[in-house]
């Protein structure tokens, strides 16, 4: 019998990407989407029907709806999932004198609290299974200071200290819990950046962006045997971005 993990945000994007990733190692994937049915629907099929035996589903689930996450979590509770991979972000640009209070809520909703509530929902069958992965996917905005992004970031922060809290909380029961803090990936949400692009590239060390089958890489492994040992970590992919001084001569 497959395993089964839960990712959020698995439409379109890096989701889609981690998605793809889990199923071609051979585990059932549920996965939610907010506005991309269409394309949701589409994976599913695509990957269900290169990867006889397993099982792929995505779900609605706007996750800044509490009443709808409450809702999807009193179903998912007793179902035995294997692993969750929290990736679904909303992102929230503003200086901090500027900043809106209610989109700065949002960001957090959806970053951060959405994630508590799943791996709550989750966990416990993890614990009583005495196996578990639980993989969030940051951001190096949680690590490095960038003006404008101060609600961002610290939502990913708070992710962040959740996560390691809850790795030290559960490793005892073979449960790993870990952050994937990417820089910047090469989606659709880096279309509002186009016009910077090639002045960003060149002051990342590697001199490009992420490809979003390089996260999801990443968040396969975490899922499989060999990373069982890796817990409470908080793994940049960044193409050496925060390794580096940001000042230039």
């Amino acid at each position: 019998m497959s395993r089964r993990i839960l990712v959020t945000g698995g439409g379109k994007g890096v989701g889609a990407a981690i998605v793809r990733s889990l199923a071609q190692a051979g585990y059932d994937v549920d996965f939610t989407y907010r506005a991309s049915a269409d394309a949701a629907q589409a994976l599913a099929q695509e990957l269900v029907d290169a990867h006889p035996g397993i099982s792929v589903n995505g779900f609605a689930l706007d996750l800044s709806d509490k009443d709808a996450i409450e809702a999807f979590c009193a179903r998912i509770e007793g179902e035995g999932y294997y692993g969750f991979v929290h990736n679904a972000g909303q992102p929230y640009d503003a200086l901090t004198a500027m900043m809106a209070q209610d989109k700065a809520e949002a960001a957090m909703q959806v970053n951060f609290w959405a994630f508590t509530r799943l791996a709550k929902a989750l966990m416990r069958g993890m614990l009583r299974a005495r196996e578990g992965r639980i993989v969030a996917i940051g951001s190096v905005a949680a690590l490095q200071a960038t003006a404008g992004n101060a609600a961002y970031a610290a939502s990913k922060g708070a992710l962040i200290s959740y996560a390691r809290t809850l790795a030290i909380e559960t490793a005892k029961r073979g449960v790993s819990v870990n952050v994937i803090a990417p820089g910047f990936i090469d989606t659709d949400m880096m279309a509002s950046y186009e016009a910077y692009r090639e002045n960003m590239e060149k002051q990342i060390p590697a001199g490009r962006f992420a490809r979003p089958e390089e996260v999801a890489g990443l968040a396969a492994f975490l899922m499989s045997e060999p990373a069982g040992y890796i817990t409470g970590a908080v793994l940049p992919i960044d193409g050496g971005l925060t390794a580096m001084i940001g000042v230039h001569r």
